[in-house]
């Protein structure tokens, strides 16, 4: 018995002891083995970590005006159990869906419930339902109004069912916002809701405006609670730089307004405008068509929209390309203007080639031939005169063939195919090559400013956004001289005769009363994409162009790919030409840019009187001032002193120069009564007071009116020619300002000007190329 209890008590003690061997064994591979694994996996676990987002930079425009930023932003999350169980699936899904939508298409309509209601009834793969939902995208990262549309429901639906919880959930959010929406899409690019940036300056210029993400650490209990005195790790996010462009945001207006309207009346394939300062080749505005809104770019229905035409697309220029011949003959020394040659028809080895008007105008100069915009004259020039050789080197030179490097992404290089003496002597007038317009935007900007080809860029400046302080500025770079300073002078003459010619002036329809305007007309017949040759009746129409001939400040490319010119290719010359006018003409008078006769006449004049500081001086101080240059002040707003003026003091004045002073502070001024003012004097006004002005019609201001408040008021003219204004004279009712100016009746003297006006808007023939099938247009 003993023997057995000793027995016993030896097993278990055996026992007993292998199990504290083995335990102390456990704790030994744990706590020193697997010690530090551990212990980083409870902190894990004890650790709750948040990235804090950077706010990205701005981007604004020139004059700091804001094209692109963050704002706050809501996503729209639902509980399906709280929804479900208090039977709120019907109206949680109705109600959102009434409140989220895109369209108001009834089968969109439900086919978003639908989705909605396809959401809450979603489940894990293990069949369990998602304790919270999102919709995307139609409720992801929506804006503050339509939150707040959302809020109102929540709190509606609390107060019918009587609960505290009806399963809807706003969690605050950020988003990058464009508050222009389509203006200068194209130049922009967009984020999308993930944060990603897709085209435009938000890819280029990414790693400056993204900035650097933070995070925020700290210890939690099983709750997920702080504990106190546990360990906190802090690193802020660091905020991106902002962008300021070129770009003014008010020639971008312009732009594409009148973009607008050739849209509308023409329906072309795609529209495509670039304004730049030829000085300098910054970006002053460039706009594509169709556009899109960055804000929803969900909804834009084609790939294409997207694409930025002025940089990204390619196209047979036709006769603005002729700019390149005439400045290499001018800088060779073989152009005579008063030269004759026979127009109509040229034999060059294996093709024989005609003007736009294939019975040509007999014998003409080449000056002639220029304004008519005649091939003949130009395959003479460029080919038979220069050579190829010396061709070739001068398209180089203008910065065909290559990407002219602009801060934008997408840039393509175009194609300078010449091998045979065919595609040399169509290429003297810009028939089987391919160019872009920013090219050729820069290849007149070569001739505006001297002879100097120039970097285009868009891009200003990059700054911290919180200090202002500047990290790196983009100063106008000049790639090479091209042509000489007198040859680039020549040209610009020779091309103002092309607008200025009333007669046979292909660009007529580009004149501007008051500004000496260089520039051409091009109509190239389009290439066929399914077979040889040249498509029937589709044409790419463009004008490009500068003003002031005698010191440019604008230069203006205009392109309208397959405007549907009914049948009628006359229709060409109405298109781009009235289109640049338009830009011009109201950019000219919002830079404030003296007419040409007030600075030839400056020039001449010995002594150049300078506008005096009005500041401070009552009205009758102020006329009293001016009558000493024989100039009369004009008013606007109520008040007893002068508050601002234009022009600013010490800008040189002349005999014709038209003061205005501000009698107001603050708030919106009041619109004069503009009836009978001529448009020139119109757009003078709205650029004093920074308007948004819009004209319909030609002649002078019938009726006038306002809409928008702050900086989006906007002016809408209608204007009538001088025949119709005196047969019915507006009555001060229809300007809808209720202005206490005075009434203007156009002079004798302004009525004759504008009916040469109305004129030079009369149908003419576009200066096209020849009507055979193989070979496209100028």
């Amino acid at each position: 018995m003993n023997k057995k209890a000793k027995l016993r008590s030896l097993l278990l003690g055996g026992v007993f002891t292998l199990l504290f061997v083995a335990l102390v064994g456990r704790l030994y591979w744990v706590q020193v083995v697997q010690g530090a694994g551990l212990l980083s996996e409870a902190q894990l676990r004890w650790e709750e970590e948040e990235v804090l987002e950077p706010v990205r930079g701005s981007v604004v425009d020139r004059n700091n005006k804001v094209l692109a930023e963050d704002a706050p932003a809501f996503t729209i999350a639902l509980v399906p159990e709280t929804i479900k169980k208090k039977n709120l699936e019907n109206q949680v899904v109705k109600g959102l869906a009434a409140i989220i939508k895109t369209s108001d298409d009834p089968a969109e309509l439900a086919a978003l419930e639908e989705k909605i209601r396809t959401r809450l009834n979603a489940t894990r793969k293990n069949g369990t339902p998602y304790p919270q939902v999102e919709i995307h995208n139609e409720g992801w990262k929506i804006d503050a109004e339509v939150a707040e549309q959302v809020r109102a429901f929540a709190e509606e639906l609390k107060k019918l069912t009587g609960l505290q919880n009806v399963g809807i959930i706003l969690q605050r959010d950020q988003k990058r916002f464009y508050p222009n929406n389509d203006m200068a899409a194209h130049v922009l690019g967009f984020s999308n809701k993930e944060g990603k940036p897709v085209m435009g300056l938000e890819t280029k210029f990414n790693s400056y405006l993204s900035g650097t993400p933070g995070k925020l650490s700290y210890e939690k209990d099983r709750y997920g609670v702080q504990l106190p005195g546990g360990k906190v790790n802090y690193q802020p996010a660091v905020d991106g730089n902002s962008v300021k462009l070129t770009i003014d945001k008010n020639i971008q207006y312009y732009i594409e307004s009148a973009l607008e309207k050739v849209n509308e009346k023409y329906h072309p394939k795609s529209l495509t405008a670039i304004a730049v300062d030829p000085k300098t080749m910054e970006i002053l505005g460039l706009a594509s068509m169709p556009n899109f809104n960055p804000n929803r770019y969900w909804e834009t229905k084609s790939q294409a929209d997207f694409i930025n035409n002025g940089v990204a697309s390619q196209y047979e220029p036709g006769s603005t390309f002729k700019l390149v011949t005439l400045a290499a003959a001018v800088e060779e020394g073989v152009f005579n203007p008063n030269a004759r040659y026979q127009s109509g028809s040229i034999q060059v080895p294996g093709r024989r080639l005609h003007d736009w008007k294939t019975s040509g105008w007999g014998q003409i100069s080449y000056l002639d031939g220029l304004k008519r915009s005649s091939n003949v004259a130009f395959v003479k020039l460029g080919y038979e005169t220069l050579g190829q050789e010396k061709l070739k080197e001068y398209i180089d030179k203008f910065g065909f063939g290559a990407k002219t490097g602009i801060d934008l992404p997408g840039e393509v290089a175009g194609m300078i195919p010449m091998r045979y003496p065919s595609e040399f002597a169509t290429a003297t007038y810009g028939q089987g090559l391919t160019v872009t317009a920013i090219q050729q935007t820069a290849a007149y900007a070569a001739i505006a400013n001297g002879g100097k080809l120039m970097w285009p860029h868009v891009v200003k400046e990059i700054y911290d956004s919180k200090t202002k302080q500047v990290i790196e500025s983009f100063e106008p770079k000049a790639v090479r001289q091209v042509v000489s300073e007198s040859t680039a002078r020549q040209v610009s003459e020779y091309l103002e005769q092309v607008v200025s010619d009333k007669e046979i002036g292909t660009g007529k329809n580009a004149y501007i009363d008051g500004y000496r305007v260089a520039g051409k007309t091009g109509t190239a017949n389009k290439v066929d994409p399914g077979g040889k040759g040249y498509a029937e009746g589709k044409w790419v129409i463009s004008f490009i162009g500068f003003a002031p001939v005698e010191d440019p400040r604008i230069l203006v490319t205009v392109i309208a790919d397959e405007p549907d010119l009914g049948g009628d290719w006359h229709e060409g010359s109405n298109v781009a030409a009235p289109a640049f006018k338009e830009i011009v003409s109201q950019a000219l008078r919002y830079m404030g840019v003296p007419y040409s006769s007030q600075q030839t006449e400056a020039a001449a004049a010995e002594t150049v009187p300078t506008m005096p500081d009005l500041t401070g001086h009552t009205v009758e101080q102020a006329k009293s001032t001016m009558s000493k240059y024989g100039l009369t002040v004009e008013t606007v707003g109520k008040g007893s002193e002068v508050v601002s003026q234009t022009p600013a003091p010490g800008t040189q004045i002349g005999s014709a120069e038209r003061i205005y002073v501000v009698l107001q502070e603050g708030g919106d001024l009041a619109i004069p009564n503009l009836t009978g003012k001529s448009l020139r004097d119109a757009l003078e006004v709205c650029s004093f007071m920074k308007l948004k002005c819009q004209s319909v019609g030609e002649g002078y201001v019938a009726s006038q009116s306002v809409s928008g408040t702050g900086e989006d008021r906007q002016l809408t003219l209608e204007l009538k020619p001088y025949n119709e204004f005196i047969q019915s004279p507006p009555s001060a009712a229809s300007t809808g300002t209720g202005s206490t100016a005075e009434k203007n009746t156009p002079s004798a003297a302004s009525a004759e000007s504008d009916n040469t006006t109305e004129q030079n808007t009369e149908k003419q023939p576009a200066d096209q190329q020849e009507t055979e099938k193989d070979i496209p247009s100028e």
